[in-house]
């Protein structure tokens, strides 16, 4: 029984020896995914249509393998809106009150003082206005170089 199967053993070497030789190459095999991409997270648009409006926007996203956030805003441009008011004013005929909305803003108070022609001071307008604002430094706007000068001399 020995014999018979050290036979068959030899037998199987000597008619197959290719098969018992063949590894003289390796295959790998791998599978890339491209179909796969992860979400993408978009801004969104904040539309504004009307150019009328005294605002502008903002958005970002970022994105992650994971997670992904996207916001917007919108900001108000407050010296936009009070240019708006004073040509409104100004059109109805509201002098002094238009002129009033602009002096809320530091520079023209200070290019109203510098021209000699004070912002007006609650009705008050000229030298009553002037003398007003002296009296009470604490109204005026609080970018005011002129009356930053003044307090600095005082």
């Amino acid at each position: 029984m020995i014999s018979i199967r050290l036979f068959f053993m030899i037998a199987l070497v000597a008619l197959f020896p290719s098969t018992l030789f063949a590894a003289d190459t390796n295959t790998t095999t791998s599978t890339v995914v491209t179909d796969k991409a992860p979400p993408t997270a978009s801004a969104p648009s904040i539309v504004i249509n009307n150019s009328d409006v005294c605002k502008s926007a903002a958005s970002a996203a970022i994105q992650t393998q994971i997670l992904g956030f996207a916001s917007g805003i919108t900001v108000t441009d407050e010296n936009c809106e009070r240019l708006k008011l004073a040509r409104s004013m100004y059109g109805m005929g509201m002098k002094v009150a238009a002129v009033s909305l602009l002096c809320q803003d530091a520079r023209a108070f200070d290019a109203m003082w510098r021209a000699g022609t004070p912002c007006p001071y609650n009705g008050r307008i000229g030298d009553e206005a002037k003398t007003a604002w002296e009296e009470n430094p604490n109204d005026v706007p609080s970018d005011s170089k002129v009356f930053k000068k003044k307090e600095s001399k005082g």
